[in-house]
């Protein structure tokens, strides 16, 4: 109970402490700063470039699309640095050529709570490459699945910037002769050929 509230305590006062940073910034930034407004500061910033019409336009859906799928992929990629922190470690104590003290390093860096002697090295040396298998081949199959939604994507053309519907693409391809603005469908027609 007595570590609870240890730890509680330092919870406490960590936040406490970073308020107290974030109030402490703000207020001298307040306090320095100069204030001279004008129409230009006032003016909307579009990353530094200027404000054309109005701002109730119709945002393209494809900007959120793209900075979705960039945020899933980098908390998926984000994952394989534990597990290859993990990995490692785990390697070098499973590495049957390391010494008794080479193996308790990477143990205590584990935090485990395993005593290694030098009669039970050997079986902690193959515990530890069984787990580094099993440990490969999640991460195949988590890759795996990582690919398999990548590709889905590029397949259902989420990951294309600019993408023309069927009928868009059909249009370009040939034009009508009739579509002409001015001049009357018959004149568009193309000539017979003499013979």
């Amino acid at each position: 109970m007595t570590s609870f509230v240890s730890l509680t305590g330092y919870l406490v006062v960590f936040t406490v402490i970073a308020a107290s940073f974030l109030l402490i910034t703000l207020l001298v930034g307040k306090l320095v700063r100069p204030n001279v407004p004008n129409p230009e500061k006032d003016a909307i910033y579009e990353c530094g470039e200027p404000t054309i019409g109005s701002s109730w336009v119709q945002f393209d859906l494809r900007f959120y699309v793209v900075a979705l799928l960039f945020v899933i992929f980098d908390v998926e990629v984000a994952f394989f640095f534990p597990w290859a922190a993990v990995f490692g470690k785990t390697t070098r104590v499973a590495d049957p050529s390391a010494s008794l003290a080479q193996v308790q390093k990477p143990l205590q860096e584990l935090d485990s709570q395993l005593i290694v002697d030098q009669a039970s090295l050997s079986a902690t040396n193959e515990a530890a490459n069984s787990f580094a298998k099993i440990a490969f081949v999640d991460l195949l199959v988590f890759f795996g699945v990582v690919l398999v939604g990548f590709a889905y994507l590029w397949k259902r053309g989420d990951l294309d910037w600019v993408r023309a519907s069927v009928g868009e693409s059909e249009a370009v391809a040939s034009p009508s002769w009739s579509d002409s603005p001015g001049k009357p469908a018959e004149s568009l027609q193309p000539e017979p050929a003499n013979v």
